[in-house]
This record gives structure tokens, C-alpha cells and sequence, in this order.
């Protein structure tokens, strides 16, 4: 959200109430990926950079591919026409998204193929105390782990603001900040408690004959 809509909500809560009540129920039967896609095509409509960042991060959280997010951009095409879809895929590939880099530029080699996601061995599922939050590294992506008795949790270590890598030095009990633009989470539920609007990326886990396996 911008500043200036930050400051009219505060300042004419009564006016502007009325417009995200609306936004909120135009939506309410559309599932969350098909919601964000929609709001990915009206924000390029407009050519908003900001909410074109916002709502693609938001469309990839809840299970958008690169190429649903390109299919929906080209068939917007009879409303967008060719050059808002070429502005959007310029801010697309300045996000430098990792969803977005398996596809080679025309004189450039082609980038090798992402794997298909499986499951990956992380550690001992003991390896983590009770309550404790704990990085780590496991086939080249960075993960934060926190578990509660026998409940653990997995979560991408990628701020979902602009995926910048949050270190092991941002954590501060079960809190992160990310260095970047000081977004901060909750390591325990991975809710974005001061700064974003975002939650951290949950990773689907699992423990098996003690180890901990997470599906990526």
C-alpha cells in the first residue's frame, strides 16, 4: 500500500472503509491464486511498479507459476496490449525472482532447468530444541526452523519483500529483521510483525525415523 493511501485510510477511515470493504467482497469466491493474478493484470493495466511487485510475490505465494503468471499477461493482451505486457516483464525480471530465471534471453545460453520439487533431507528432527529457532543450509536453499514439542516448523529464509536471504544474525530470540528494509517476522508462526504486510514462506515439512524432511 502506498503512503498516500496510508495517510487517506487514517485520515477518512469512514470514506476509504468503504472501498477495501468492496475490494475484500468483489473477491470472496475467487480462490487466492486466481484473486492475485487478477490484481497482477489490473496493477499492469495501471502500470503500478509497487503493487505490480506486490501482489506477482503474493500471486507466486499461493502456488503461481511463471508461466500461469505469463499466460494470464498474455491473455490480458486485447486490455494490456504489447507494451504494458514488455514494461511488466522488464519489472519482472528486475525482481530477479528465482521462479523467473529458468528461461534463457534470446542471445544468452540457457539457464540449466530448476530440478522437480522433492523432498530433501534436512537433519535430525532432534537436532532442533524445543523452542528453539535454528538456520540452516540444505541443498542451496536457506531455511529457518523452529519447533514446539513435537510440532516443527519450516520456513524459507528469503524476505518475501524483495527475496533478500535473511542471515543467521538477524535472529533476535524468535524474532527476524530483515537487513534489507528492516521487515521483521515472527519465527514461530512466520507472520510479519512490524514494517511488511508479508509473511515469511512456509515450507511443507516432515519427520521421518528421525529425520526432518522438508518438500521443495
Amino acid at each position: 500500500m502506498s503512503d498516500a493511501l496510508n495517510y487517506l485510510l487514517k485520515a477518512r477511515p469512514d470514506a476509504l472503509g468503504h472501498y477495501f470493504a468492496f475490494l475484500k467482497d468483489a473477491g470472496k469466491h475467487l480462490d487466492p491464486k486466481t484473486r492475485n493474478l487478477i490484481s497482477v493484470i489490473t496493477k499492469v493495466h495501471a502500470q503500478t511498479d509497487r503493487g505490480l511487485r506486490q501482489y506477482l510475490r503474493r500471486a507466486l505465494r499461493e502456488g503461481c507459476t511463471s508461466v500461469e503468471v505469463l499466460d494470464a499477461l498474455l491473455m490480458a493482451f486485447p486490455a494490456l496490449g504489447l507494451a504494458k505486457i514488455i514494461w511488466a516483464v522488464d519489472v519482472i525480471l528486475d525482481m530477479k525472482l528465482p521462479e523467473f530465471q529458468d528461461t534463457a534471453m534470446p542471445g544468452q545460453a540457457p539457464v540449466t532447468a530448476a530440478e522437480p520439487a522433492r523432498w530433501h533431507d534436512v537433519m535430525a528432527s532432534t537436532a532442533v530444541r524445543d523452542g528453539d529457532v535454528q538456520r540452516t543450509e540444505c541443498d542451496g536453499m536457506g531455511l529457518f526452523i523452529y519447533r514446539e514439542k513435537r510440532k516443527i516448523s519450516v520456513f524459507d529464509s528469503r524476505c518475501p519483500h524483495q527475496s533478500t536471504n535473511i542471515p543467521e544474525l538477524a535472529l533476535q530470540g524468535t524474532t527476524l529483521t530483515c537487513p534489507k528494509h528492516q521487515w521483521a517476522f515472527d519465527a514461530k508462526s512466520g507472520d510479519c510483525i512490524r514494517h511488511g504486510d508479508s509473511p515469511l514462506k512456509r515450507i511443507e515439512s516432515k519427520v521421518v525415523k528421525g529425520r526432518l524432511l522438508a518438500f521443495w
